[in-house]
């Protein structure tokens, strides 16, 4: 709450004056507390001392007439920085029809429009937060009114190219980019101060159970493409309950209709939103809705092209284990035609995929053999903590799935899931993605840019899997670049 820290630190620097500090003190004092400010800039310091005065008035008047209480307190100096802080959004967000309802409002509270003027003409609309005063002494400006209707009559944002993806965690919502900044700018992560914020956790699981639709997390540009990313406002462990399906299924089609509707070029769908057990990997959409002109893309192609190309160069054998998902099917056949042998350690799952493989020649590559002694895996996000005892110290474990494998070894390597760093000038990209480092994204969500930029116009989702070494080669032609995983920073422990 800036306004908040203004008024603290302004009061701070008035009582170190007052008192008995030495005068190297003072400045030490103000100028850390300067750090801190970060409205400084904007406002000069006189401003801050009649901020103080102006509103620690009506505070001090309770105090001294024996009326005061916290709760007055607590609601004067929230309403005190609700209202700056919705004057200086730059958004205007007050409907005209709240004004209708009920006209007096508009002599009683400012909008941020009204006050965006008094930024851009300097003499009028100097209220406040009542524009009562300037209609009285005619400081108000003129085309207040005129620019009010014209900011609620801008047109909405319509993006070329939307990825779908879900919250995780309950705690998840704080790293969003509307949560708490510095959540958002770090990976997400399990920290034990979260757990004081539960009463208000709570409170947000419970508005997602009710408000129930698609939510905007964040805008982005990629040279002439406009980027949104959405979000259904279920959890993780939501998409793994049979009877959450049907609800979840629903929220997805109906956001999948709408950017339809919008014009949307592309929608990408990332984590469970694309799981087999949920909707076929998307196909039942295309199936539903023949006439779409959006086209779903779910990423698997550049999610294998990823893998396979984070692979060691020297690997000439490697394991696959973990459930037998299709883009782990689609990479075991990728490598095997690459010369590389993929050990299988089951036996099921062994003849599942030499039933895909068919007659291609590559599947000879494909070994059946429970030896772990391989230092290359292939994992998937279901990999118990007794598979990995089994691995020898030094193990490189790969993630094949969009959820990373939880980490048991220190003696191990573990890789990132499927992503890629972003190019420099794809902008506002200030937040991370779920536990992903920053700038970096999901194969899944890059896949959608790619898919756009291109202009395929088809749907890569289900059992369509595109030419991996082509989707590759378009996905770095546009900047993107793969990740260089260094020991010490996937693993601190060995070092």
């Amino acid at each position: 709450m800036r306004g908040l820290w203004s008024f603290f630190i302004t009061g701070f620097t008035v009582f170190c004056t007052t008192i008995s500090f030495t005068p190297d003190t003072i400045p030490t004092i103000i100028h850390v507390l300067s750090q801190i400010d970060m409205t400084a800039v904007i406002h000069p310091f006189a401003e801050h001392i009649a901020y103080l005065v102006i509103f620690s008035t009506p505070l001090l008047t309770t105090v001294f007439t024996g009326t005061s209480s916290m709760s007055i307190l607590f609601a004067y100096i929230t309403y005190i920085d609700f209202m700056n802080n919705m004057g200086h959004c730059n958004f205007e967000l007050i409907p005209k029809w709240l004004f209708t309802v009920f006209p007096p409002l508009k002599y009683i509270v400012y909008t941020p429009s009204f006050h965006s003027m008094h930024h851009t003409q300097f003499r009028t609309n100097y209220s406040l937060f009542m524009p009562f005063y300037d209609y009285i002494y005619g400081t108000m400006d003129k085309s207040s009114d005129t620019v009010y209707e014209i900011s609620l009559k801008r047109q909405e944002d319509v993006a070329d190219v939307v990825h779908l993806t879900h919250l995780t965690t309950p705690e998840s919502i704080y790293h969003l980019r509307f949560g708490f900044a510095h959540f958002a700018s770090n990976p997400l992560s399990s920290k034990w101060y979260i757990w004081l914020l539960w009463p208000f956790t709570l409170l947000t699981m419970a508005l997602t159970w009710v408000y129930g639709r698609t939510f905007l997390v964040e805008r982005h540009r990629f040279d002439k493409l406009r980027l949104q990313t959405w979000a259904i406002p279920k959890y993780k462990i939501q998409y793994y309950m049979k009877r959450q399906n049907g609800p979840i299924n629903n929220m997805i089609e109906k956001a999948i209709l709408e950017a339809d509707e919008k014009g949307v070029k592309v929608l990408s769908l990332g984590l469970l939103n694309q799981a087999k057990e949920v909707n076929k990997h998307e196909e039942i959409y295309v199936e539903r809705h023949p006439r779409l002109k959006t086209k779903l893309v779910d990423g698997s192609s550049l999610a294998v092209a990823v893998v396979v190309n984070s692979i060691p160069k020297e690997t000439t054998q490697l394991l696959l284990t973990g459930r037998l998902i299709e883009i782990a099917c689609a990479v075991a056949l990728s490598l095997c035609r690459r010369e590389i042998q993929v050990t299988i350690p089951l036996k099921e799952d062994y003849e599942k995929l030499k039933a895909l493989f068919g007659a291609d020649n590559s599947s000879n590559n494909l070994l059946l053999s429970s030896d772990h002694s391989l230092k290359t895996w292939l994992v998937g996000d279901e990999l118990s903590e007794e598979e990995q005892n089994k691995a020898k110290e030094g193990t490189i474990f790969i993630p094949i799935s969009q959820f990373p494998s939880k980490k048991y070894r220190n003696d191990c390597l573990y890789y990132t899931t499927p992503a890629m760093e972003a190019p420099s000038s794809l902008e506002n990209v200030d937040s991370c993605e779920n536990w992903l480092p920053r700038r970096v994204m999901s194969a899944w969500r890059i896949a959608g840019i790619v898919h756009c930029l291109e202009g395929w116009n088809v749907n890569e989702c289900g059992r369509n899997i595109f030419n991996v070494d082509k989707v590759w080669e378009a996905t770095l032609r546009y900047g993107f670049k793969p990740l260089v995983m260094h020991a010490a920073s996937i693993c601190p422990k060995l070092f």
